[in-house]
């Protein structure tokens, strides 16, 4: 805060006036160019106005120009407007859709910019870019000002086998694929976005062991995308394993241990 600004004892009328213009317009979480577009010319200096109230600890200040009510704290809300098109997504988006019971010490969001790690009022969030075509499947939920993107249930799993280091372990996501119900279309359209051939296979291959009936148009297209070119189960796994030659498979988790923990849910 600029060491001109004046902090007053008590509220002024205009810290009440603006107050009341957040409680009419429900607005718990907001910009500084929210404000001034809300306000127009009804206040001298809403920077001002702002960091009294922030002072007073009324407000809250997120990060520069982004602020909140004092008591407001939904990380999910606060973790998409950190950056302009934040979606929550990866492991956070399986914990809220009730994929896994684990729940992730950060906040993962993701997003077409780049932006480092960042901790907001005790909470840890780690932005996660992708490149414009891999933003699909995206949802809205919540009301009004406390409302938040997400991605739906197949854009999650196709995202966190594209990238399954953002998905809490491999056996969290075999459970994961276990238990979601999937619409096969998604799940095409969304492989389609992503185009990584190798998590494409993982997921038909899985499908298929699983015998998850509901996925056969899945599980033909996913077949189509099988070249040459043999891949690790687990890309993140141990490189030893016996190879399947059908979907061209490295199987560093076997068979009999896949359908262990596909069975073993919560």
């Amino acid at each position: 805060m600029a060491r001109s600004t004046y902090i007053s004892e008590n509220l002024t009328q205009n810290q009440i006036d603006l107050m009341l213009m957040l409680d009419e317009y429900e607005m718990d979480i907001f910009t500084l160019h929210d404000l001034k577009e809300l306000a127009s010319d009804q206040f001298d200096d809403i920077n001002e106005l702002v960091e009294n109230l922030v002072h007073k600890k009324i407000l809250s200040r997120i990060e520069r120009g982004k602020y909140c009510r004092s008591n407001f704290r939904d990380e999910k809300v606060i973790g998409t407007r950190l950056v302009e098109d934040g979606v929550v997504a990866y492991w956070s988006a399986l914990n809220l859709h009730g994929l896994t019971e684990q729940f992730p010490n950060t906040i993962f969001i993701q997003t077409t910019k780049v932006k480092p790690p960042k901790e907001v009022f005790g909470v840890s969030y780690q932005f996660v870019r992708i490149t414009p075509a891999k933003r699909t499947g995206v949802v809205k939920e919540g009301y009004g000002n406390h409302s938040y993107q997400i991605t739906d249930v197949e854009k999650t799993i196709v995202d966190c086998f594209d990238l399954p280091q953002y998905s809490g372990g491999y056996a969290e996501l075999i459970r994961a694929f276990t238990s979601a119900k999937l619409s096969p279309e998604k799940m095409i359209a969304y492989c389609q976005a992503v185009n990584n051939r190798a998590a494409t296979k993982r997921m038909g291959y899985l499908a298929e062991l699983l015998d998850r009936k509901d996925m056969k148009l899945f599980i033909h297209f996913a077949k189509h995308q099988v070249k040459q070119a043999y891949n690790p189960l687990d890309p993140l796994g141990i490189d030893k394993g016996k190879f399947n030659a059908e979907w061209r498979l490295k199987l560093n988790i076997s068979e009999s241990e896949i359908l262990d923990i596909a069975n073993k849910q919560y």
